[in-house]
């Protein structure tokens, strides 16, 4: 029997590592798993290469909980450890077996991350045991450690090969006790691990054809050729069991300048854009590492779901490293091109399907149009724009339909767009009757892509169909004068200023067409946008929100209703009929709300009553 003190360059390294090592101390199982996971593919290696001898039998990882006993154990059948290794791979923290491992056996596909893997269990444990055979040897060590530097380590009879970790679960983990949380953290870090793993309950009957809680075999390890439609949407199912089926796939394998493999999903996203519960997960060698890839996934890309596996990212990622990491930078842009490559290739192949899923497609292209250049080049042959009648086009396409009509005088085409076709559908028909073509512009990210592609598209400019009367979007200076004569039109004027609240008004008398409104509210494209980039929270554009809503009423002097209006004696009724008119003007820019709103309600009841009065007289 050997009796000592731990080997480690500070007193005591274990408070350290209850209080540091890890921020999640259900990373310990983790940890445990993956080490014996790396001890069972060790001795595939060994045995394919004639240094392990004889039959392997089943290779499996065992996890049983033991609640009456407070422990739980992590068992292996891999290469267990002589006396000498224990010594050496245990109690000199300094040394690592997997990386040791894998220096020697360089192609084998061996984890060796871990460092102090061993010793989070640590965290969770008052004491921590060791039965293990090696491979090499016919009897077996024993070692185990309460937590402070003194250990033991001696033989004993231990019938098969491998290693058993029996962990003595202290109080303030006891959480760890229960079977749903340790089933919790396997599904969560292990599902996918290249071993099959068993959970079970001490005393618990073991029941015929047990099944492996883990996927030894995930579609992202195996060659794109050989797998179906079928099996990229059953492995979604396996990541995503409540979701629709996703729009479409990409499959990523890399093996230079660096090695990445995954399955990358395009989700159906409904209009509202709920933040994704579901996101992408980052394995290294089949084992779980984080689902915030942040540095790793382009930001625009954070909606899509799937894994992404590399072991070029270690397990400990920080968020530092992964800033300054130049393999994260390389993946990266690879998954930026991929995405771009893919879209490309289904507006050019199959632009029915790319126009059919884009109302979920739209919020990922618009995304990285804004925030990646690179992206932006490609994807400005395929973004397309659906106008109101249900047409889409791309941006030289529509270039070309507005060629005529949408020039303004500074000589730029001018993009119409409506953000709510229900709420101004006056707006669009007045634009359609001229024969203009208005976009739809409706979701979330598209103010702040407005924005952007004015400053990235040559002669460009956006305008918004409720911006201005429909004679003037365009910008052409083109007149309006009304039939009224110059008494008349002051008159109106006069009768049009309003005091409004939490509005600020301008009123202006224009001849438009005779069909048009009497009365058009109009929001100035400028302080609308701001008022709008304001409520967003765009820092020092914030106090735009606090401000009144501009708006212009445009009063239709050559509308047939002026001629009765102007010439009604009841002083009363004519200030009712034209505050009216103006409140129905606001009532389709959605401005009229609260007590203003009731007042338009009461006041139409009396205009009608008063028009039933006079039609009974």
């Amino acid at each position: 029997m050997q009796k000592g003190q731990i080997r480690v360059q500070t007193e005591n390294i274990f408070p350290i590592i209850k209080k540091f090592l890890y921020s999640d101390h259900e990373i310990f199982l983790r940890e445990l798993v993956s080490n014996a996971v790396d001890a069972s593919q060790k001795l595939k290696t060994l045995s394919s290469i004639g240094e392990a001898k004889g039959d392997l039998g089943e290779i499996r990882i065992d996890v049983v909980l033991d609640a009456k006993e407070k422990t739980l154990s992590i068992i292996d059948r891999g290469v267990g450890m002589t006396g000498e290794e224990v010594d050496k791979y245990i109690n000199q923290v300094a040394f690592s077996g997997a990386e040791e491992f894998m220096e020697k056996y360089k192609d084998a596909n061996i984890i060796g991350h871990f460092g102090l893997g061993f010793y989070s269990s640590f965290m969770v444990s008052d004491k921590v045991e060791i039965f293990s055979k090696s491979h090499k040897e016919s009897s077996g060590v024993y070692w185990s450690c309460d937590g402070s530097p003194e250990f033991e380590l001696y033989d004993v009879d231990y019938a098969e090969r491998g290693t058993k970790i029996v962990l003595h679960i202290n109080e303030e983990s006891k959480e760890f006790l229960e079977a749903g949380r340790i089933k919790s953290i396997l599904d969560r870090f292990c599902k996918f691990l290249p071993v099959s793993i068993f959970f079970s309950e001490a005393g618990e009957k073991k029941e015929e054809g047990e099944k492996s809680i883990n996927n030894t075999d995930p579609i992202w390890i195996k060659k794109p050729a050989d797998l179906t439609k079928e099996d990229y949407e059953k492995f979604y199912k396996e990541l995503y069991p409540y979701n629709e089926t996703p729009l479409f796939w990409i499959h990523l394998n890399v093996d230079y300048p660096f090695n990445l493999t995954g399955v990358l999903y395009f989700p159906k996203i409904k209009q509202s854009y709920e933040i994704q519960k579901d996101k992408i997960q980052l394995y290294c060698n089949q084992v779980f590492v984080t689902d915030e890839v942040k540095d790793i996934v382009p930001e625009f890309l954070m909606l899509l779901q799937g894994v992404i596996d590399s072991p070029d990212i270690p397990l400990n990622v920080s968020r530092s490293y992964l800033q300054g990491d130049p393999n994260v930078k390389k993946i990266n842009a690879h998954i930026t091109k991929k995405v771009a490559d893919k879209l490309d290739e289904i507006f050019r192949n199959d632009r029915s399907s790319l126009e059919e899923k884009w109302e979920s497609l739209g919020l990922f292209v618009k995304y990285g149009m804004m925030t990646d250049d690179k992206f932006l080049e490609k994807a400005n042959k395929f973004l397309v724009m659906e106008d109101t009648a249900g047409k889409f086009h791309t941006l030289e396409e529509y270039k070309t339909v507005t060629e005529t009509l949408q020039k303004n005088k500074e000589g730029k085409q001018v993009i119409l767009y409506a953000t709510n076709p229900v709420q101004q559908d006056a707006y669009i028909q007045a634009c359609t009757s001229k024969g203009y073509t208005v976009i739809k512009m409706e979701t979330l990210v598209d103010a702040a892509f407005i924005n952007t592609m004015e400053m990235k598209w040559e002669n460009v400019t956006f305008v918004r169909v409720d911006a201005d009367i429909v004679d003037n979007l365009v910008d052409k200076q083109e007149s309006n004068e009304s039939i009224l004569n110059k008494e008349e039109e002051g008159k109106l004027k006069e009768l049009f200023t309003l005091q409004i609240a939490d509005l600020h008004v301008t009123t202006e008398i224009k001849g438009l067409s005779p069909e048009s409104a009497p009365v058009v509210a109009t929001r100035p494209e400028f302080m609308r946008r701001m008022k709008d980039m304001g409520a967003a929270g765009g820092g020092m554009t914030a106090f735009y929100a606090q401000m009144p809503d501009e708006v212009t009423l445009t009063v239709n002097g050559n509308h047939p209703i002026y001629q009765t209006l102007l010439k009604e004696a009841n002083t009363e009724v004519q200030s009712k009929q034209v505050r009216n008119l103006a409140d129905l003007a606001l009532l389709s820019q959605g401005l009229l709300k609260g007590a203003e709103l009731t007042s338009f309600i009461n006041r139409s009841v009396e205009l009608l009553q008063g028009e039933k009065k006079d039609l009974d007289m």
